[in-house]
């Protein structure tokens, strides 16, 4: 997994609506406390094309939810929640 903390802000995190670390993070900072909020906030995670357009081949929520860990405000805790909006 990519080091989140001292990744760019400008760094992609959601490949399928190209939302950057910089679009995360500020949401999170407005109150966003879960990945649902983030999806509703920035619209990350709610393409269908992450194996293809992520180079990693897979879900950004994973990398979602490190980036709620790192600067979220505590909200609930979805570490084994897998809400991958590719399913």
């Amino acid at each position: 997994m990519k080091d989140w903390k001292s990744a760019d802000s400008s760094e992609t995190v959601c490949f399928c609506k190209d939302v950057t670390k910089e679009e995360i993070v500020d949401a999170l900072k407005s109150g966003c406390n879960s990945l649902e909020e983030i999806q509703e906030s920035t619209n990350a995670c709610t393409g269908n094309e992450c194996e293809k357009l992520n180079p990693e081949g897979r879900c950004c929520s994973i990398d979602i939810q490190e980036l709620i860990r790192i600067y979220g405000t505590g909200g609930p805790d979805e570490s084994n929640c897998c809400s991958c909006c590719c399913s």
